[in-house]
């Protein structure tokens, strides 16, 4: 098996109220991630998510767009070791 690995994304522009949340759960949970999605105070939507490289790749494409009524205007992106703390994906509220 491929080592995991860890990604943290912050999509920024309007990303709340979009079905953003519920939208990546459902990709993260397509592509064997674990981790979790939500929404920051600052109106940001902030991921973290575990896994095979390729399929965070995949989680960060799909970031970047976003849901159809999504405006992504900027993602930041942070790369770590995994560290197999989450046993699924989930919303986080």
């Amino acid at each position: 098996m491929a080592r995991e690995e860890r990604v943290r994304i912050i999509a920024h522009g309007r990303v709340q109220g979009v079905f953003f949340r519920s939208n990546t759960e459902d990709v993260a949970n397509k592509l064997g991630l674990k981790g979790y999605v939500r929404n920051t105070p600052e109106g940001n939507v902030e991921v973290v998510a575990e896994g095979a490289k390729e399929s965070l790749e995949q989680l960060l494409e799909w970031c970047k767009k976003g849901p159809v009524i999504a405006h992504v205007e900027k993602i930041d992106i942070q790369w770590s070791k995994a560290t197999g703390e989450f046993e699924d994906f989930s919303t986080k509220y």
